[in-house]
């Protein structure tokens, strides 16, 4: 589900309603204090609830004095941040 390479966390599955609590926690349980990266290469599916793990993720993160960049968001995923207008709240590259 998700592969921990240092401080990069590689999402291997689909970002959907169905996976979306699983992810949440999982990823909750890596995040602390450092610069974190989320790759999101491997992700073939995602929907708005994506977003909200990306989200929460990024709020455990800046709780705990970390923060979170996201790398290689699929187009769909992109397109629904700006639809919501959170484009600028995921430091993307």
């Amino acid at each position: 589900m998700i592969a921990r390479e240092g401080n990069r966390l590689l999402i291997q599955v689909p970002m959907v309603m169905g996976t979306a609590r699983s992810l949440l926690e999982a990823g909750r349980a890596c995040l602390d204090a450092q610069e974190w990266v989320v790759d999101l290469s491997g992700v073939g599916e995602a929907d708005s609830s994506g977003l909200a793990v990306l989200l929460e993720w990024q709020r455990c993160c800046r709780a705990c004095g970390g923060s979170l960049r996201v790398e290689g968001m699929p187009p769909g995923l992109a397109a629904l941040a700006d639809l919501y207008d959170l484009g600028a709240a995921f430091s993307r590259a």
